[in-house]
């Protein structure tokens, strides 16, 4: 006689796929964000990073901190520029 699956344990595998499923959803929509983070902000926190990593060993680091300061402004007024239909292609 053929071994069958009840349909109790049946439906106990099906649930822990669609809770896996779910899972890797989620940890990919966190994975884009990131990504978007990252590549928004990136060099921004590299130079940041940097500086602090220079500072640690002892170097000085105001060079990259003087690098990322001029990033953010720059980043803070291109975010503060109004993007309409007839300045699209410059304001980005």
């Amino acid at each position: 006689m053929a071994h069958l699956r009840s349909k109790k344990s049946v439906g106990k595998i099906r649930q822990r796929g669609q809770g896996m499923s779910e899972y890797l959803i989620i940890v990919a929509l966190i994975a884009v964000a990131a990504i978007g983070v990252v590549g928004f902000m990136g060099d921004t926190v590299s130079n940041q990073m940097a500086s602090m990593a220079m500072e640690i060993s002892g170097q000085n680091g105001g060079t990259a901190t003087t690098t990322a300061q001029t990033q953010a402004t720059a980043a803070e007024t291109n975010a503060n520029v109004a993007k309409k239909m007839g300045n699209f292609a410059t304001a980005n």
